[in-house]
């Protein structure tokens, strides 16, 4: 987990201890990634869905991916996501896109406000319209 930012490893190091009473424990499957590292997805991913524009929807490229600056993280398993999906604002931890129940980033005003609305995929994010 290194290369992570500090605040949403913090963030999600107390959310996975408090998770461990309920049962859950979580598993970061992608934290950090290089740029390179990014590309290859990039390049896996528009093999295997055909194209850029429809594998934009699930990788994004290493100058926009939250993955490559260290400001997200993909947990598992399927029952973390859920523990997080219901209790990750709390800590600021937000899940960004309805297509990916895995994906969280940190999103500090999140514990007073809420986390933001979802985007249906990266596709929708401005961020990735860099």
């Amino acid at each position: 987990m290194t290369k992570l930012s500090g605040d949403l490893l913090d963030a999600l190091r107390q959310a996975a201890r408090d998770a461990k009473p309920d049962g859950v424990e979580f598993i970061v499957n992608s934290g950090w990634r290089s740029a390179e590292y990014q590309d290859q997805l990039l390049r896996d991913a528009i093999a295997r869905y055909g194209s850029e524009k429809e594998a934009a929807r699930w990788v994004a490229t290493s100058k926009t991916s939250a993955h490559v600056s260290g400001d997200a993280v993909d947990i598992g398993p399927a029952a973390a996501a859920k523990w997080l999906s219901e209790n990750g604002a709390d800590y600021g931890l937000c899940q960004i896109y309805r297509n990916e129940p895995w994906h969280y980033e940190r999103r500090p005003g999140a514990a007073e406000l809420g986390c933001p609305k979802m985007y249906a995929d990266p596709t929708q994010d401005p961020r990735m319209q860099r």
